[in-house]
């Protein structure tokens, strides 16, 4: 049985992934009158005098919402919010694994940008911070920056920023490996959707050499009009010395390859004219856009995919857990670019020196000290940029 039948048939089995499970007993009317009536009256009034209570009087300290629209699930595309709740329980669960953090699965049935920002803005007093997920580009910056600006809880979109963490973390080490400079680097990123146009702000934010990105329509430039507001953006602040032409002429002289578009669109030959001691990160899922062995052949020092099924696998887990829970813990009001470079700076700092190596780059998807040294890093970044509502991180 393979693993999509076979995960059909867990699915059956669990009938669901996350459950509530209550934090006190009630077992006797003590307990009862405590837990609820008439004894919950107390921290009722107080959270009406002072809503801040709300993070000490219940579990919105440690809460936080996974939302879709279902409109990019995973590679499957536009499925719709109903099909995507087992990728929601999914990471529900991951958020618990890994970090301890409590998360609730919400799919809301609407493409109105403006409707779902209400929905979010309507019921977010609930929580304590907000993941977005599988919302489909241009309309994913969109509801982003609505949310950010009406609510005072940290908004995250992890197929955009968790990435764009683990990704640069992966780059950060393998520059130590293969002997190359950040600020020096050529890189070439193909896919210029949510997840490609967050790489390449977070690589701008580390202080990289050069980007080209490259989509359906070629190399972005900056003397090129483009109906997406995004596009445009990226084309102002990337291709440095204004190049023209499809992937086979970005990468010529290239240092690093980054995919997050679609399999086999890199070919060994487009390898062979980049710079020496290339690094490949293919992460088109579940087929990159170039095997791992193909690309080996080919010259690429270093390669890196979503799969776990090769070295090197560039995984979201490894950041957004660490990252809401460091958020949590100050009760940020914000995930800001400090918390995002903190994030990719601990994560590279989980692989040990000694241990560096082409094939052991970033740290296994499991070890789970990872989301705790994330959270530290992430929680103390909140303070020093003064988005933190605690002053002391408690991590």
């Amino acid at each position: 049985m393979d693993i999509m039948q076979s995960s059909l048939e867990k699915h059956k089995e669990w009938k669901g992934k996350i459950e509530v499970i209550s934090r006190t007993p009630i077992n006797d009317r003590n307990s009862l009158s405590h837990a609820y009536t008439p004894g919950v009256a107390q921290p009722c009034l107080e959270i009406e005098k002072n809503p801040e209570l709300s993070y000490e009087l219940t579990r919105r300290h440690n809460l936080v919402a996974v939302i879709t629209d279902g409109t990019a699930v995973l590679g499957l595309g536009d499925i719709g919010p109903l099909a995507a709740m087992p990728v929601m329980e999914g990471k529900c669960a991951l958020f618990k694994e890994f970090a301890d953090v409590d998360a609730f699965p919400l799919c809301v049935n609407s493409k109105d940008t403006d409707v779902i920002v209400d929905t979010i803005a309507n019921i977010g007093l609930s929580f304590g911070g907000i993941n977005l997920e599988d919302i489909a580009a241009p309309r994913c910056f969109e509801i982003e920056a609505k949310l950010k600006q009406r609510l005072d809880i940290p908004v995250f979109h992890d197929d955009q920023h968790g990435t764009a963490i683990v990704v640069a973390a992966a780059l950060v080490n393998a520059c130590k490996v293969a002997g190359k400079k950040i600020e020096e680097l050529e890189i070439v990123i193909n896919g210029a959707g949510s997840a490609g146009i967050a790489i390449a702000k977070h690589l701008l934010n580390l202080g990289v050499g050069n980007i080209q990105m490259v989509d359906l329509c070629g190399i972005l430039a900056r003397d090129t009009d483009y109906e997406n507001p995004a596009h445009a953006e990226m084309a102002r602040k990337t291709n440095r010395d204004v190049r023209h032409g499809v992937l086979a002429d970005a990468v010529k002289g290239a240092d690093v390859f980054i995919g997050v578009s679609k399999p086999g669109l890199l070919t060994p030959e487009m390898i062979a004219t980049m710079n020496e001691k290339p690094l490949v990160f293919a992460m088109a899922n579940p087929t990159p856009e170039i095997m791992p062995d193909l690309a080996k052949q080919a010259g690429a020092y270093i390669v890196g995919t979503g799969r776990s099924d090769f070295p090197n696998q560039i995984n979201n887990v490894v950041a957004f857990p660490g990252v809401f829970k460091g958020a949590l813990a100050v009760r940020a009001k914000d995930i800001n670019e400090a918390m995002k470079v903190a994030a990719t700076k601990a994560i590279a700092g989980c692989v040990p020196e000694d241990k560096l190596c082409a094939e052991f780059i970033l740290p296994d998807a499991f070890d789970r000290s990872v989301a705790y040294a994330v959270a530290k890093a992430v929680a103390q970044a909140a303070i020093d940029s003064g988005v933190a509502g605690l002053p002391v991180n408690p991590l």
